[in-house]
């Protein structure tokens, strides 16, 4: 993960490329393009400044890819040259996390066997248990809804994208409120 100010500069140096590049693409655009085209350019910018190193970044590219219009609006945005970022990545974490998993998968299947036992001398604690597990499955549910790409990520990859994802929007805030107060000033 790249530090916070370096961050935002590739941030605010992606995102002002694209826009002006959307700038010159049309000359008159309505509100609604305009804002569209800000939102996507930040979109964009904020994914291709981690260089498709997160699943998010990845799948909001793909995202926006898909859609004709956005697609246009995207190779101009990253330009003609780049491509976009390959879906999938191997590294030294991802087996490293695979054996992680492994072992919490079978942390898991003990806990189990231990509930089983103890379930005929508890009822109260499997009622209290199952409805932590729903209300858990459902904020995951939730979750998986509003990170991009996160409905094809199993729990672990989505905490971890998940904390990326909010670190990169805080980080899109802040240079956008900047910019806002340095236009704001000068006028």
């Amino acid at each position: 993960m790249c530090p916070h100010t370096s961050l935002k500069q590739q941030f605010l140096k992606k995102w002002i490329m694209g826009l002006q590049r959307c700038s010159f693409s049309k000359k008159n655009m309505s509100i609604l393009e305009r804002k569209k085209t800000i939102k996507l350019s930040a979109d964009i910018a904020m994914a291709s400044a981690r260089n498709g190193t997160t699943r998010w970044s990845r799948a909001l590219i793909s995202n926006a890819s898909k859609d004709g219009s956005d697609n246009r609006l995207v190779q101009q945005i990253l330009g003609p040259d780049s491509n976009t970022p390959a879906a999938t990545t191997t590294n030294k974490a991802g087996t490293r996390r695979a054996s992680v998993c492994k072992k919490i998968v079978k942390r898991s299947h003990q806990i189990r066997r231990r509930r089983r036992k103890c379930v005929a001398a508890a009822p109260v604690k499997a009622v209290t248990s199952s409805i932590s597990e729903h209300l858990v499955r459902k904020r995951r549910q939730v979750l998986k809804t509003l990170i991009p790409g996160g409905e094809f990520m199993d729990e672990i990859c989505l905490i971890e994208e998940t904390l990326d994802y909010i670190t990169s929007l805080r980080v899109q805030v802040d240079v956008m409120r900047s910019v806002a107060s340095a236009c704001f000033s000068q006028s």
